[in-house]
């Protein structure tokens, strides 16, 4: 047996079992019409916290495991803007939380750094990366946190990889392309790790807007979003699995038989349910110098989404989310199932949000240990509050958590015993791990 299958093995075990009920369930999609107030598959109401944080239902608890400016182990202080997240249980049994901060040049938070991979014109090193929090696995006390990557800029989102590590995806936006042209990638960062990584971009995956990542622990293969209103979504074919600097090839989903336009922004030409085959093209200048890599990737046919950006990865198929996507704006979720045996992968447009108490503007998104959909809202508008919301099998939409500061929730994910999920409040930033009824 390869160290990779080896690995693999332990991210299903980890990751899948999930997916396996959501499979199970039969997964009967819908979106649309109305909605119990509290499904019958739900945890329940969720009850006002006491300190006016975040509400949960009957038996949740959270703990605040990590606010903005907290002294560090290293020496520098907790940065701000905590997006994407991802736990890994590490060989000593104790957990690691490797969190993205989105920051960028003027947020001010590269003053304490003294290393890392890209500088400002003036000097000063880039302020976005990675911390990482480790913690006693029992307890959820925090033994030590520290940055793991510094100099890069609006780390967004990412995802885990079956061999231990994070893969932080940089989200520099269409004038950020133009302006910093190291700029774009995703980086590596093992779990293990002790202190700040020498990382290095991870060229052949492309320079663009990216937001997710999310791996085939089958194939090696990475699937990625971007978030643009016209984006592609893209895998990264590995040369070698699990050794991404080895380089591949960057391809984009064309669908076979339906609209290449999935946002259903004039029409409904994507109809909820529906299922298509894909298939993929390969991409050519990934390193995108004119920053023009989907408008390449469309005119050779590539299908558009409005805004991709929570993915995940579980047993033999992948869940993404479109932000803005559908008639009403309020965001869409795809579900993607890779081909065996020589057969299509096949696209499904699994549920779209037509009211807000849905979901309003879902982002990040996991799969909980009972096989539900946990999504990241990510709103500002006059409405204060974000949620999470769960997202059964059969497209019943529930409130999971409600956050009573105007800032969006970001990096939900589950310990992989699935007791404990922790979620970061974007700005001023805060890390909880949130225990209770899980698995009922």
């Amino acid at each position: 047996m390869t160290e990779f299958q080896t690995d693999r093995r332990i991210f299903m075990k980890a990751t899948g079992s999930a997916f396996a009920a959501l499979l199970a369930s039969g997964c009967m999609a819908r979106g649309g019409g109305s909605i119990a107030a509290v499904p019958a598959k739900s945890y329940g109401p969720l009850v006002p916290d006491p300190a006016g944080f975040l509400d949960l239902p009957q038996g949740f608890s959270y703990k605040v495991l990590s606010r903005l400016d907290d002294a560090m182990s290293d020496g520098g202080t907790v940065p701000d803007k905590a997006d994407g997240m991802g736990c890994f249980k590490l060989p000593d049994g104790k957990l690691a939380l490797v969190r993205n901060h989105e920051l960028v040049p003027g947020d001010g938070a590269g003053t304490e750094l003294k290393a890392g991979y890209g500088r400002m014109p003036d000097g000063a090193i880039l302020p976005g990366g990675t911390t990482t929090i480790v913690l006693d696995a029992e307890t959820l006390a925090v033994e030590k946190q520290f940055r793991s990557l510094a100099g890069t800029m609006r780390n967004c989102s990412g995802g885990i990889t079956p061999w231990g590590s994070w893969l932080t995806c940089e989200e520099p936006s269409s004038r950020g392309l133009k302006l910093l042209p190291k700029h774009g990638y995703v980086f590596e960062i093992p779990a293990a790790a002790t202190g700040m990584v020498d990382a290095q971009p991870l060229k052949a995956m492309g320079r663009f807007n990216h937001e997710a990542a999310a791996v085939d622990p089958a194939t090696g293969i990475v699937y990625l979003t971007e978030d643009e209103g016209d984006s592609l979504f893209y895998r990264f074919v590995p040369k070698t699995p699990g050794k991404l600097a080895d380089g591949g090839a960057l391809q984009a989903m064309v669908i076979e038989g339906g609209s290449a336009d999935t946002r259903n922004k004039e029409s409904a030409t994507f109809a909820v349910g529906a299922e298509y085959d894909v298939r993929w093209i390969t991409l050519d200048k990934v390193e995108n110098p004119d920053g023009d890599l989907r408008e390449r990737g469309a005119q050779q046919g590539a299908a558009i989404f409005a805004r991709g950006e929570g993915l995940h990865y579980g047993d033999d198929e992948l869940y993404f989310c479109c932000t803005s996507g559908g008639a009403a704006n309020l965001g869409q979720i795809f579900r993607l199932t890779p081909g065996l045996n020589g057969k299509a992968d096949k696209l499904q447009l699994f549920f779209e949000s037509s009211d807000p108490e849905q979901f309003n503007y879902g982002d990040n998104l996991c799969v909980g240990p009972n096989g539900h959909l946990v999504v990241c809202e990510d709103q500002y508008t006059d409405v204060v509050d974000n949620h999470l919301r769960g997202l059964t099998p059969d497209g019943e939409v529930y409130d999971l958590a409600r956050l009573n500061e105007q800032t969006e929730l970001a990096g939900a994910c589950f310990s992989p015993d699935g007791k404990t999920m922790f979620v970061n409040s974007y700005s001023p930033t805060a890390t909880v791990a949130i225990t209770g009824p899980w698995i009922a």
